[in-house]
């Protein structure tokens, strides 16, 4: 997380100084810092620790000594001072799909537009068409995206969300007087977007705390720290137990609230915060009809605490199993609980192997032996290469006889290695009417093939659909990767007949991808669900383009736990030998 929002931050004083104008080199210095940083399997801090950083290509003393400020303080100065020569709603320009900096330069300079509602009434006024560059159909395509983003306002990624987090607790940790801290809300359900991150600090009991000032409460004093952190932009609230800010730790900004609650109460304020409301609202109706009451304070009989400080001691007292947050949404969860009928949720330690990545044959950035040797750096067994087909020319698609020297290049690769196995793939592009990019021959060499739709996604039900339905009828095809085609905040999803593609590949011994790129998360967790009680296989896979890109995987575990997956229903959880038989016995003998 702290490489992620490093990376953010060099990539937006990047954007803001492109919109300014400024020096194209430091420009492209920051963009090239943006990269490494963000492609880095290792922890920054661990890297700047041994001196490891200040060797790293693309890392100058001027750079090294920015980040270096970020491990320290949570936040760059240089980064502050940029956000404050623009107007901050300009930021907000970046996220409608097909602008980037260069188009909020133009809207910034020639139009004097500062946000998004001056955007919009340049639109309808007409001035944008006439800009240099642009027309009709552009600012008919920018329009388009202001619609979609405006279905989204006021959430972020879950991995934009963490980002923030991560920034905060940090430094809520090493103030003293704290005892714990657990983020809590939509946040610790991983759910793919979340509104404001909420966070709950235990102060430590008032005998430890000889640094306190007499007559300044451990409360006050952690709340005054957070919201005069440097990484705060703007203090919402500040009060004796909660303190809410606006952060840019990365884009956009994020509400981070943060409540300090006692001990006694600690478990209950968890269980509170948590959610969801729905969940919440069941568990009151079970302690109403036992005789008790249920608030973030604890659960209590009459006036009296029963108890509060762990969760697991509030639902046991209610007659329940502990409820996961991940399956905290009221979707079944508490009657399961009550049964004792709970599944075990498939966990990061259960992952074998990662059936989606891309090396630089095509779009990514690393070679097949830097992303071999970074799977194995997270201990799995396998790595499936699976780079573009040739029709995704945009991402340097291969053709059939690239793909045919790669797939020699690594059984070559496979005789050398020690530990890891890595499984020649491809991601194959579903064309019209369920056409496949590769014929059949091809395919039959691959280990794994993933079919997908990267063209057309906007086409009517049925056509989309009966595309899907044929392309698993291939019996190569061992997987239909992110299954809708949606990128969260960015594209809306297919009009798939999600019913009719799981039943179809329950028939057919497809397996759905549960994309783990925080982006996608694809299939959903609903969709999951369907498909865990549809006796479908899930397959998760990073979509990784560089060795960074490995670590989504928990994304994945998170959104497949949401949809009831248990390590039984994904099939990185195999052995290589039990993966490759499940292959076959799909394929022709």
């Amino acid at each position: 997380m702290e490489n992620a929002a490093i990376s953010t931050i060099f990539s937006q004083m990047a954007d803001v100084m492109e919109i300014l104008g400024e020096d194209r080199f430091r420009i492209n210095s920051y963009r090239t810092v943006a990269r490494v940083i963000g492609e880095m399997p290792a922890d920054v801090a661990v890297l700047l620790k041994s001196g490891e950083l200040a060797e790293t290509p693309g890392i100058g003393k001027s750079t090294l000594a920015k980040i270096e400020e970020f491990v320290r303080t949570g936040a760059i100065q240089a980064h502050q001072e940029l956000l404050a020569r623009i107007p901050s709603s300009l930021l907000e320009l970046l996220n409608i799909p097909s602008v980037g900096p260069k188009t909020v330069k133009t809207f910034y300079h020639e139009l004097h537009i500062r946000g998004l509602s001056d955007l919009q009434k340049a639109l309808d006024e007409g001035v944008v068409e006439t800009l240099p560059g642009f027309g009709p159909k552009k600012a008919a395509a920018i329009r388009k995206g202001i619609e979609f983003v405006a279905k989204a306002t006021g959430r972020i990624r879950l991995d934009q969300a963490m980002v923030a987090a991560h920034a905060v607790v940090a430094y809520l940790q090493q103030l003293p007087g704290v005892d714990k801290v657990q983020p809590a809300g939509s946040l610790r359900r991983r759910a793919e977007t979340v509104g404001d991150v909420d966070i709950l600090v235990c102060a430590a009991p008032a005998k430890a705390l000889k640094e306190t000032p007499p007559g300044v409460a451990a409360n006050d004093r952690i709340i005054e720290s957070f919201t005069s952190a440097p990484f705060v932009e703007r203090v919402l609230a500040a009060g004796g137990t909660k303190g809410s800010v606006l952060i840019r730790t990365n884009a956009p900004p994020v509400q981070v609230d943060v409540r300090v609650v006692p001990s006694e109460s600690f478990g209950a304020a968890a269980q509170y915060f948590t959610g969801s409301k729905a969940h919440n609202v069941r568990l009151r109706e079970i302690a109403v009809k036992a005789g008790l009451k249920l608030n973030e304070y604890g659960l209590f009989k009459d006036e009296k605490r029963i108890t509060g400080a762990t969760e697991e001691e509030i639902y046991a007292r209610l007659g329940l199993d502990y409820v996961n947050p991940l399956l905290r949404e009221d979707r079944g969860e508490i009657e399961a609980a009550r049964k004792h009928a709970l599944p075990r949720l498939v966990a990061l330690d259960d992952i074998r192997g990662d059936f989606h990545s891309h090396t630089n044959a095509t779009d990514g950035s690393a070679t097949i032996e830097g992303m071999a040797q970074a799977a194995q750096s997270l201990g799995y067994e396998f790595l499936c290469i699976t780079d573009h087909s040739q029709s995704t020319v945009i991402a340097n698609g291969q053709s059939p006889e690239r793909l045919a020297r790669q797939i020699e290049q690594i059984h070559r690769i496979n005789a050398k290695l020690k530990g890891i196995t890595i499984l020649a793939g491809a991601e194959v592009d579903i064309l019209a009417e369920g056409r496949l990019d590769f014929e059949d021959e091809i395919l039959a060499d691959l280990d794994w093939v993933v079919a997908s739709i990267h063209s057309a996604l906007g086409g009517p039900r049925e056509r989309v659909t009966t595309r899907t339905l044929k392309a698993m009828d291939n019996p190569y095809v061992s997987c239909i990767g992110h299954p809708t085609g949606r990128v969260i905040g960015h594209r809306e999803a297919m009009d798939l007949d999600m019913p009719a593609v799981i039943e179809h590949a329950a028939q057919t011994g497809t397996a759905l991808e549960v994309n783990c790129d925080p982006s996608r998360l694809d299939l959903k967790d609903i969709h999951c669900r369907m498909a865990v009680e549809a006796g479908v296989k899930l397959a998760l896979g990073t979509d990784a383009h560089s060795p960074a890109g490995l670590f989504h995987m928990s994304f994945g575990i998170a959104t497949a736990g949401r949809g009831w997956a248990a390590k039984n229903s994904v099939l990185n959880t195999l052995s290589l030998t039990k993966i490759r038989a499940w292959i076959r016995s799909k394929r022709p003998r």
